[in-house]
């Protein structure tokens, strides 16, 4: 299958001098759901702006559906969509003016455009509501017609940016559901970007991993979590591992066999292991005659959380969104002691 997305090298230094896209190569073939997961100051948002022609990249080569970005940024507008971070309805409008407007705007008109909104209200299901101010509208609501505003001109990439942020789970659901309707059902590329573990996981067919403006792994979930060749054990340590506790249970756990890698993490430590429910008699008793004492133990199958701690020896945090300084300046058996 032909790649719609096509990029290599990619290069953004912004004027302050910080590296927000650092030498990234991806491609992205058509009608392929696609994502970039990482924390927030990733680059994930960059990376759009460049993929949308509203950045200028410092180098590097992009082509999206054969279109270089440089020489035909008109022909890439015409055939993308984008449902950014930020909200750009407007709450004077209705749900469906909001729609015409952007339908308006990609020089839609008449019938065509009517029986369009039409279309996608029923789609996102906003069809009773379709009159009524936009400003009124619950933060699911308004999640959801950003999403019908921009596919209007039924672009044949869709850029999502953080789509479900800040929504509560039924609606994430919601949103999750109109997407998967899309790719499969209509064939819209997608490419997705986001720092939800469960919404890579369940969306993307393929996906990368990206860190500080870097790709730091690749793959489908499932190749991602293969790699990782390993059980996750979490261990919280009574009184957070002070007083050298920490240290003296990492080491205690690197020398059991069967324990391939230690970690600390937040207050505790992360250990891998192969077939951690046949071990974990043991390593619960080796940490008891070191004078460990846990407050409590997890152990879980690989995650796609488990895959970037092994490539950046940290975890993932999407509550953390919106926290974290602006960089231009799991799944399965889960056990508790």
């Amino acid at each position: 299958m032909a790649d719609i997305i096509d990029v290599s090298d990619l290069v953004l230094v912004y004027a302050d001098g910080t590296k927000a896209v650092d030498d990234i190569s991806f491609s992205v073939s058509e009608g392929e759901f696609f994502g970039f997961l990482g924390p927030n100051g990733a680059g994930k948002s960059t990376t759009i702006k460049v993929l949308t022609t509203l950045l200028r990249k410092t180098s590097g080569t992009v082509k999206v559906a054969g279109y270089d970005m440089e020489r035909n940024p008109q022909e890439i507008r015409k055939l993308v969509g984008v449902e950014a971070q930020e909200s750009v309805l407007d709450p004077d409008l209705t749900g469906r003016e909001n729609m015409t407007l952007q339908g308006n705007l990609q020089q839609m008109r008449g019938p065509e455009l009517t029986e369009r909104v039409d279309e996608l209200l029923k789609l996102v299901e906003l069809e009773q509501v379709a009159d009524k101010m936009a400003g009124r509208y619950s933060g699911g609501m308004k999640k959801r017609l950003q999403l019908a505003s921009s596919l209007v001109h039924k672009p044949r990439l869709l850029f999502l940016d953080e789509p479900t942020t800040g929504l509560d789970p039924q609606s994430r659901v919601g949103i999750w559901k109109y997407l998967e309707k899309l790719n499969k059902l209509e064939g819209i590329t997608i490419f997705l970007t986001t720092q939800y573990l469960e919404e890579a996981d369940k969306l993307c067919g393929r996906l990368a991993i990206v860190d500080f403006g870097k790709i730091v792994a690749s793959g489908s979930p499932a190749e991602l979590k293969r790699e990782v060749g390993a059980d996750t054990i979490n261990f919280s340590l009574e009184g957070g591992g002070q007083d050298g506790e920490a240290a003296k249970a990492k080491k205690i756990l690197s020398s059991l066999e069967g324990v391939t890698e230690v970690f600390d993490s937040d207050g505790g430590l992360t250990a891998h292991a192969k077939d951690a429910s046949r071990i974990i008699a043991i390593v619960v008793r080796a940490l008891d005659e070191g004078g460990i004492r846990l407050s409590s133990l997890n152990v879980s199958t690989p995650s796609l959380d488990d895959v970037f701690l092994q490539h950046t020896g940290r975890r993932i945090r999407a509550e953390e969104l919106g926290r974290m300084p602006d960089r231009r300046g799991a799944f399965g058996m889960r056990r508790r002691i």
